[in-house]
């Protein structure tokens, strides 16, 4: 049986009047992809190919860690479609930096409020550092380096560079494990443990290093060294 289009469905189901009478937050995940999407491909509607896109990449975050190509091979998402998913999710990310810009940054949870969805859902591992003022307010972020699925390789003085260049009082550091296990490599402790005597003998401070991974029931999404006691 042929799908139903969109204006065919009754007024109350349609996800833009829906939208329009209950809010945003009344429309399933589908819902507010069709939105975004406006139209279906051959044998499903809008809303339909909402629904097949989170099957098969079953949450939300993992959607937004697609690249615009990823999205491209997937059947019924086109060039213009997969480019207005990467808006809609690029916007979510600086709504959140815009959110904690005026905000205190030193502990991990805000760390993770901020970065978590961006980094969470990719599949390398990203090194990024938050600038920080003297207020421990953002300056600004830097990505460092990108690296393989398993591993993202950076010297001390590349990311001391940065803090340099921007005069930043201190910077927290942050890198994501695409496994979704936050837990600290041998790597990730020996790159903390360098970082922390230079930065030592350089006045700078090193705030924290925080590895984002995936939510799970049993533990954090998340690992602060400091937290931790071991910065």
């Amino acid at each position: 049986m042929a799908s139903l289009k969109i204006q065919d469905l009754p007024p109350a189901e349609r996800p833009r009047e829906k939208l329009a009478s209950r809010g945003a937050a009344a429309l399933t995940d589908a819902e507010l992809l069709a939105i975004f999407f406006r139209t279906g491909n051959q044998g499903e509607n809008a809303i339909e190919l909402g629904r097949r896109l989170i099957a098969e990449r079953k949450t939300l975050r993992a959607i937004a860690g697609c690249s615009i190509e990823e999205l491209n091979q997937i059947k019924g998402i086109g060039p213009a479609k997969a480019s207005e998913l990467a808006a809609a999710f690029e916007l979510g990310n600086r709504l959140a930096l815009e959110r904690v810009t005026q905000t205190k940054i030193d502990n991990p949870e805000i760390v993770y409020q901020l970065l978590g969805g961006e980094l969470g859902p990719l599949h390398q591992e990203s090194l990024r550092i938050l600038v920080l003022n003297t207020r421990y307010r953002l300056v600004r972020i830097e990505e460092i380096t990108r690296g393989s699925l398993n591993e993202s390789i950076a010297h001390p003085r590349e990311i001391l560079k940065k803090v340099i260049v921007h005069s930043a009082h201190g910077f927290i550091l942050v890198h994501n494990h695409p496994s979704g296990d936050p837990s600290p490599s041998e790597a990730d402790r020996e790159l903390t443990r360098r970082l922390d005597q230079i930065c030592r003998d350089l006045q700078i401070e090193f705030v924290d290093h925080v590895i984002i991974g995936h939510p799970a029931e049993n533990r954090e999404p998340f690992f602060s060294f400091k937290e931790m006691g071991l910065l």
